[in-house]
């Protein structure tokens, strides 16, 4: 079977490539335009044409032109061309020596400056402002170690806080514990000597002044004081509502008058020796309760044991970390 060539060829092709078909629509006559629609085509050019620009639309355009002058070579029938190619310039060469290895084949690029800012002032005020923007980032990230370090320092401190109140505690029971006898002695000598009008003995409770009690815990003693003082204070403003402040009960004792607030609460001067105690540290008053209940009462505060002597053997030692 013998081969198709040349033009059988291309009219088979041809009868085949139906699917290739391309169906023109056919165009429209042209509309005459009224007279309507002309007046008011021209209405709008002209309305269009006499609008004054922006400064903004103005920019645009003249930006517009320059990028567009630029992006076209130099022509050769212009005045410039022809003086460069008199002195040897050939279109698509570069300018100077040909063995110039640096030689530049498309002119030097338009910057406009459109401030009056000297040149070098942008370079100037990228550096300031980036020197600004370090000295920004330094600030922040020194401000963020100080506030985790002040953080931390807070709640160290609010820890050994809590160990002041635990030792002050322990040497306040310690002390009364050993004081206890003695008071129970001295209240029986003074009451043997008291005896009331029913012929019995009255025993009282002997309370001993604030600042003869020790300063290592006396703060303890001073805060429920004052506890003790605002609960009276509220009691009696809710009593003064129901109780006539004129009535005399000859039975009442000074605690009663005390609790009924018609006489006033001894309140103790400042105690100069308990701030200066409070002043300090909390570390410096934790170590001195400690070496007070060691000395004293050979107890550890840290392994929460009394030892029978001085030499406390068994203890690691003084400070927290040794019981570690």
């Amino acid at each position: 079977m013998a081969l198709a060539t040349g033009p059988e060829k291309e009219v088979k092709d041809v009868e085949e490539d139906y699917m290739s078909m391309i169906i023109v629509e056919p165009s429209k006559p042209k509309e005459k335009e009224t007279y309507t629609q002309r007046r008011v085509r021209k209405e709008r050019e002209a309305e269009i044409k006499g609008r004054n620009k922006s400064k903004k639309e103005l920019e645009a355009e003249a930006a517009t032109a320059r990028d567009a002058a630029l992006a076209t070579s130099l022509p050769t029938d212009s005045k410039g061309f022809k003086m460069m190619a008199k002195l040897g310039f050939k279109q698509g060469s570069t300018l100077g020596a040909n063995a110039n290895p640096f030689a530049r084949a498309e002119p030097l690029g338009v910057m406009v400056k459109e401030d009056r800012g000297g040149i070098g002032l942008d370079s100037e005020k990228k550096r300031k402002f980036r020197e600004q923007a370090e000295g920004e980032a330094k600030r922040v990230k020194a401000e963020e170690g100080d506030y985790r370090e002040r953080v931390a320092k807070e709640k160290e401190e609010k820890r050994l806080e809590g160990l002041v109140a635990g030792a002050m505690r322990t040497a306040e029971r310690m002390d009364t514990e050993e004081e206890t006898p003695k008071d129970e002695e001295m209240t029986k000598e003074s009451s043997a000597n008291h005896i009331d009008d029913v012929g019995g003995t009255k025993v009282t409770n002997i309370k001993k002044p604030t600042k003869q009690i020790n300063v290592l815990w006396r703060g303890l003693v001073r805060q429920r004081e004052e506890k003790e003082r605002e609960r009276r204070m509220r009691y009696d403003l809710h009593q003064s509502l129901s109780r006539n402040a004129n009535y005399a009960d000859p039975e009442e004792d000074n605690d009663d008058r005390l609790a009924w607030g018609n006489e006033e609460e001894e309140i103790d001067e400042e105690d100069t020796e308990l701030d200066e105690f409070n002043a300090l540290q909390p570390a410096e008053r934790l170590q001195k309760l400690v070496h007070y209940l060691r000395e004293q009462y050979h107890y550890c505060f840290w392994c929460k044991y009394g030892y029978p002597d001085g030499a406390m053997e068994g203890c690691p030692g003084l400070t927290e970390e040794d019981h570690d």
